[in-house]
């Protein structure tokens, strides 16, 4: 017999003014929302230029953004290699920031680079920070296994934290997701894909 079988949970009948009370168990819905929809907006951030690749910014309430690569973006199609996040005069990884007000955090303009994704195929991407703001951390488990950048949420290249009177301002400069589906499909229908 299992010493700790009567430590097991046991669902007991519980009433509450006369009315059943239903087990939190039984109500259990398997397709709830992750945990990324229920808390952050989706945006989108297409940087203009010869290639256009698109980024997500994950906006939650309280200002704090995820930067991500979005799904579409091509260094998927052939597979990541690895990604650094020093840009040269300046290693990312290296910011520190203290205290309640988040300061020594290092000041970025929209396209500021974040860090350098090399893709299996050669090419190297110089990923933007979409948004003007102060990072608070870049991303130390993308260093080891870069495939996680292909996970939203958990496969965030860094936390930007804007300035609360830049935010409206922000979300009114990026793609909200029902715009970028639409530039999506434009984008479908101008270049069909043959493969």
């Amino acid at each position: 017999m299992n010493p700790l079988a009567e430590f097991y949970f046991t669902q007991e009948k519980e009433e509450i003014c006369g009315l059943p009370v239903s087990s939190i168990t039984e109500e259990y819905i398997e397709d709830n929302p992750s945990i990324v929809d229920r808390y952050y907006t989706r945006y989108y951030y297409i940087k203009p230029g010869q290639r256009e690749e698109p980024y997500l910014v994950l906006f939650h309430s309280n200002r704090v953004c995820l930067i991500c690569l979005a799904p579409e973006h091509s260094v998927f199609k052939n597979g990541i290699e690895g990604i650094s996040f020093n840009i040269g005069n300046m290693d990312r990884s290296q910011n520190q920031v203290s205290g309640k007000g988040k300061k020594g955090g290092m000041a970025l303009q929209q396209d500021s680079t974040l860090a350098l994704v090399s893709g299996k195929d050669g090419q190297t991407y110089k990923v933007p920070s979409c948004i003007k703001g102060k990072l608070i951390e870049v991303n130390p488990r993308i260093l080891k296994k870069p495939e996680l950048m292909g996970d939203i949420g958990d496969g965030y290249l860094a936390i930007v934290l804007p300035k609360p009177e830049h935010c409206n301002e922000i979300r009114a400069s990026l793609l909200t997701d029902e715009q970028y589906r639409v530039h999506l499909n434009e984008k479908i229908s101008k270049d069909p894909i043959t493969e």
